[in-house]
């Protein structure tokens, strides 16, 4: 006959390891939908880009914020469509980052792939059409593995000079949804 207590120490570390587990998978979805609804002013800033003042020791929006970089974010929501994400180019480093709703970073553009024109990346589902010239207009054509996530653009701005050279660019950048159109 087993002892009582086994049993109870045996059950005690299934259950430990299984939240432990769910806790694992569950735990970046929480943070991510967090950062997507502190970025997006709770929904209200979807498919749009927002672009942050100049860092400073006293910025903590984004984790440990650089103050040579430039920031721009979008919060982007394919549920009604693709997305076309535009950047201009930039002299200097560069990038663009796509995060999925687990926080997985899971596509980069970087100046050195970067066309010296700039670059339009559609984003979407897997399973979203897209027209031939939509297509034809992109420099690539990026499957998102979550309808929502975030787009982050960082360019080096050490001076103040180069920030409003980099504001002057990213204006002109678009994070929109082509059923808008």
């Amino acid at each position: 006959m087993k002892k009582p207590w086994i049993i109870w120490i045996a059950s005690t570390l299934l259950l430990a390891a299984a939240l432990h587990v769910a806790f694992m998978f569950v735990y970046p979805y929480i943070l991510m939908n967090a950062a997507m609804d502190r970025l997006s002013a709770n929904g209200q800033r979807e498919n749009i880009w927002t672009h942050a003042p100049r860092m400073t020791e006293t910025a903590r929006l984004i984790v440990r914020p650089s103050p040579d970089l430039a920031y721009s974010s979008c919060v982007y929501d394919l549920s009604d469509g693709p997305v076309r994400i535009s950047v201009q180019p930039w002299g200097d480093y560069m990038s663009l980052s796509l995060f999925g709703a687990n926080t997985d970073n899971y596509f980069t553009l970087n100046d050195r792939r970067m066309p010296q024109s700039g670059a339009v990346v559609i984003l979407r589902t897997a399973g979203q059409a897209l027209t031939d010239e939509q297509r034809a207009a992109a420099f690539e054509v990026v499957d998102s593995p979550s309808a929502r996530g975030i787009a982050l653009v960082r360019r080096l701005a050490p001076s103040p000079e180069r920030f409003a050279e980099a504001e002057a660019a990213r204006v002109q950048e678009e994070c929109r949804a082509l059923s808008a159109e």
